[in-house]
């Protein structure tokens, strides 16, 4: 079982390539590939995890479809007989891999919804006291503690690095007030959703980031779905405020990661195989819970 860590379709110019997905200009839409790259600390590392694509764009796919009453989304398709037919390549490394989608100008803000106090949002909380992004919070919350209510925390979209936070009204000034509001509103509206459905399957949706973009005049929700690279599930049965908690993401890999030598620069290390399977379990369990479906 080898993870795919890059395509190359006949027919189709070079793609578009990000930290995990590689992106093809079809002419009147785009074929997002999803692959199982894996990226620690905003290095790509060198060992792919297998399956880890087919589960992102499936379990995008679960919430793009659940949630398309909140906002309209990119999806025109995620079958694969029709996407075959549309490329004029049936190829079974991309099986499960494939979203065919609406072309869209990204908007350049990372709009980011949490509910809970972790990661940078309690860094911030510890530095300044008790405020977050200018807002008063209550004083003595401790690392995982569930904030008062849901918080819409933009950023700027970094091509490298990492995303610099900014304020509400920076956002306004960027994109304008009606944007800026439809923005906030449907953040926190899908994290709402969202957080609702994950907590009937026992988990902590702690926070989450979405993009947005224009096509033809609207504006509509695009990338990914609340998938475990762009969420924080937590395990709701062992949540204890007063520290990190136990998610289903890459931990494994970080955790392994700050045991080495290594100046977290690329290049990126070689995982060792058990890290691997670790991680890709943990996938693997976030998609099955989430979805109600057996992953094959």
């Amino acid at each position: 079982m080898e993870p795919l860590l890059t395509t190359a379709i006949p027919g189709l110019p070079p793609p578009r390539r990000g930290k995990v997905r590689e992106v093809y200009d079809l002419g009147d839409s785009v074929l997002i590939v999803a692959t199982d790259r894996l990226s620690a600390f905003d290095v790509v590392l060198p060992t792919g995890i297998p399956d880890k694509g087919r589960i992102l764009n499936q379990m995008s796919a679960f919430w793009f479809e659940r949630l398309g009453h909140v906002c309209p989304n990119h999806v025109l398709t995620t079958d694969d007989d029709a996407i075959a037919a549309k490329i004029g390549v049936k190829d079974p490394h991309l099986a499960g891999r494939c979203t065919l989608a609406r072309k869209a100008d990204t908007v350049p803000i990372e709009c980011v919804a949490r509910a809970y106090l972790t990661g940078s949002l309690y860094k911030e909380y510890v530095r300044s006291g008790n405020s977050l992004h200018g807002l008063l919070m209550p004083l003595g919350l401790r690392d995982g503690d569930r904030l008062p209510a849901p918080l819409f925390t933009p950023a700027t979209k970094a091509a490298e690095g990492h995303d610099e936070n900014i304020s509400f009204q920076q956002v306004v000034d960027r994109v304008g007030r009606t944007t800026a509001d439809l923005l906030r509103d449907w953040t926190i509206t899908l994290f709402s959703h969202a957080a609702k459905h994950a907590a009937a399957c026992g988990l902590i949706l702690a926070d989450t980031k979405f993009e947005f973009g224009w096509s033809d005049g609207e504006l509509i929700w695009i990338d990914e779905a609340l998938t475990p690279d762009s969420s924080r599930y937590w395990e709701a049965s062992q949540w204890r405020p007063g520290g990190p908690q136990p998610s289903f993401d890459k931990q494994f890999v970080r955790d392994y990661l700050e045991t080495l030598d290594w100046n977290k620069q690329a290049p990126g290390p070689t995982l060792p195989d058990d890290v691997v399977q670790r991680t890709r379990a943990k996938y693997v369990e976030a998609f099955e819970r989430i979805t109600g479906r057996t992953f094959v």
